[in-house]
């Protein structure tokens, strides 16, 4: 945000965190620990950048109590330092999206409802009977499609396809390139082995603060809605397959697939890569973990942390044993002969 400066008392304030400093002293911008300059707010967050704090040129850092005796800056203390920054950025973000007002060459349906302070950029396309809530920006050529609802703040940037029957609610965000209620993947063969397409006639819900990354494709159920719950955050390049539900404050990585009429609970993380696929619907209870590369083919009812990624190696290494896994049955069950082999000797010799 040009131009943008805050007292760092102004800023302990906002985040919650205590002045070991001056707080009439001034910052403009952000840095990291080794890169700010004079004016800039840094954080202390990782141990593992914490070698860069007795150098930094910062005017302000964030962190914990027991780091500020080695900053040579003002400090902003708190429990919680990375926390404390992530609220400190939205301080400096330029989300300007220009002044309220609907562009010319915008088409909107005659019964379009727009609310208050509305922003619609050029050769967007709203549709009939959709809401537009106030405050909503909806960016250049992007398509809004029948009956569709926007909740009030939400922003959607350029190029973003909303197809009909689409709820989004209040402060939603979806960037560039995303597609909101597509047809889902839906066909069964006819008795000549012809795929027949079966009818996509559900619609998509989004709570509140969802976010929604660029080239993220969401689409529609098959008869009931395909569902997000509030909070989630989704990044870019994700598939969500038809009549998946995902609850509140989820994040969901690049590149995830998830197949449809999947269900991942509260408070979950999907890393990057993941897929999501079996031969029954899967259910993923709240608060799991599946880290970057597994793919998750049954359900997973506890909590924790999970994974199936194979984790890379040198490639002459890593071609011996892929051509080892082909043998890996054979070995167990010669393994599983010696052992009912040496089974009665090993008896024998705990009993001596």
């Amino acid at each position: 945000m040009v131009g943008v400066t805050y007292s760092i008392g102004d800023i302990a304030e906002r985040i919650g965190a205590r002045v070991d400093g001056d707080p009439d002293a001034r910052v403009t911008g952000l840095g990291t620990l080794e890169t700010a300059r004079p004016g800039e707010l840094s954080h202390l967050s990782s141990r593992a950048y914490r070698r860069y704090l007795r150098g930094t040129l910062a005017t302000a850092v964030i962190l914990r109590a027991e780091d500020a005796a080695d900053c040579p800056a003002h400090s902003l203390i708190t429990d919680n330092p990375y926390l404390a920054f992530a609220r400190a950025t939205a301080l400096f973000v330029d989300s300007n999206v220009g002044s309220a007002g609907i562009h010319p060459s915008a088409s909107i349906a005659d019964d379009v409802s727009v609310g208050a302070d509305v922003r619609i950029g050029a050769n967007a396309v709203i549709g009939a009977g959709a809401v537009i809530g106030d405050g909503v920006s909806i960016g250049p050529n992007c398509v809004v499609g029948m009956h569709c609802r926007i909740g009030a703040g939400s922003r959607i940037d350029a190029n973003v396809s909303v197809y009909a029957r689409v709820r989004m609610g209040a402060r939603c965000r979806i960037h560039s390139g995303s597609v909101l209620g597509g047809e889902g993947f839906g066909y069964v063969p006819d008795e000549r082995g012809q795929l027949v397409a079966i009818g996509q006639i559900g619609g998509v819900v989004l709570g509140d603060d969802v976010r929604i990354g660029a080239a993220t494709t969401i689409d529609r159920g098959a008869i009931g809605d395909t569902r997000i719950g509030d909070g989630v955050k989704i990044d870019n390049q994700v598939q969500i397959g038809h009549n998946c539900v995902i609850g509140d404050h989820t994040v969901i990585c690049g590149c995830v697939g998830i197949v449809g009429s999947t269900t991942i609970g509260r408070h979950c993380v999907l890393a990057g890569g993941v897929g999501i696929g079996g031969a029954a619907p899967i259910v993923i209870a709240d608060r799991v973990v599946v880290s970057g590369m597994t793919h998750v083919s049954a359900s997973i009812d506890s909590p924790g942390v999970y994974s199936g990624g194979i984790l890379h190696g040198p490639t002459r290494m890593w071609k011996r044993n892929a051509l080892r896994f082909g043998e890996l049955d054979r070995l167990a069950r010669r393994v599983a002969a010696l052992e009912r082999i040496l089974a009665p000797g090993q008896g024998q010799n705990d009993k001596s």
